[in-house]
This record gives structure tokens, sequence and C-alpha cells, in this order.
């Protein structure tokens, strides 16, 4: 079912299918690359196709397991900013960027099952935000990077 196949009149419901649309359309990016492909840098920035979903990774781990779930990003093992979420180790493939994209959708997903779009989370260093607000920075985010990759990957399957 697409996002557009959702009742219109539960926001809720809405506001999970179009993040989960992007969080399906930022993975598929990466379909069919190989790993050199899937870190083949062609902007000035540090920016790749594994970056960018380690990096939304990074992004949706701060807002639901540090925003909504309470937990430091020192005690999650996070990297301290955005431009760190960025790096890519070694030992990153697209497989394991992948699974922790899916693990980190999952435990969102569980994080925000019994709240309501209205209750107030405190986690975040910004200060209380309500998890509406936060769903909305998340498809922010996803939005703009999904368009991030779809570029970057035209460019890679242009080479």
């Amino acid at each position: 079912m697409g996002s557009f196949d959702v009742p219109l009149d539960d926001e809720r419901t809405q506001l999970d299918a179009f993040i989960e649309e992007h969080r399906g359309a930022i993975e598929m990016t990466l379909d069919g690359l190989t790993e050199e492909q899937a870190r083949r840098r062609l902007v000035t920035s540090a920016t790749t196709l594994l970056g960018l979903l380690k990096h939304v990774t990074w992004m949706q781990r701060v807002w639901f397991e540090e925003a909504v779930g309470g937990k430091s990003r020192r005690a999650l093992g996070l990297a301290r900013n955005p431009d760190e979420s960025f790096r890519l180790a070694e030992d990153d493939t697209v497989a394991s960027i992948t699974a922790a994209h899916r693990e980190a959708c999952a435990t969102a997903r569980a994080l925000v099952a019994d709240l309501s779009l209205d209750t107030v989370v405190t986690g975040h260093r910004m200060g209380p935000r309500t998890l509406r607000w936060v769903y909305l920075q998340v498809l922010r985010e996803l939005t703009q990077h999904c368009g991030h990759a779809d570029i970057l990957r035209e460019q890679v399957l242009a080479d």
C-alpha cells in the first residue's frame, strides 16, 4: 500500500506511511550496486550513498532512541554530530549498514507504538518536542537525503 492509499483523516497512519516509504526508498538507492559504487565519492563533501544510509540510521536513532527513548548518544554508541555520522569504517558494507538501518527502524517503531503524536518527549538536546514534531523532522531529513541519494545513484550508474 502506498502512502496515498491511507485514509487522509488518520494523521498518524499517514505520517507512518510517509516515513516507511522513504525508509524503503533510501535503502533502494543501494540496490544492485557494488561495495565500491556504494562508497564512491562524487561530490566534494564526504557524502556517499552508503554514507547517506549510515547517516539516516544515525539520525533516526537520535530522534527516536535519544529524544523519545531518553538514552544519551554516548550510551547508544552514536557519533556525536551529523558530520561524523556519514563517515564509513573499513568494515561498513551495504549489508551491515542496511541491517543497522532496519534495526533502527524496528526500534523506532517499538518506541513510538503506544505514544500519541501529542506526547512530549524530552530526551533531545534541543529540549522538549512533541512526537508529531519528531515525526516531521525525521520525514524532512528522510526526504532530503532520498533526493541526495537519487542524484548520487544516477551519477554512479552513469560512470
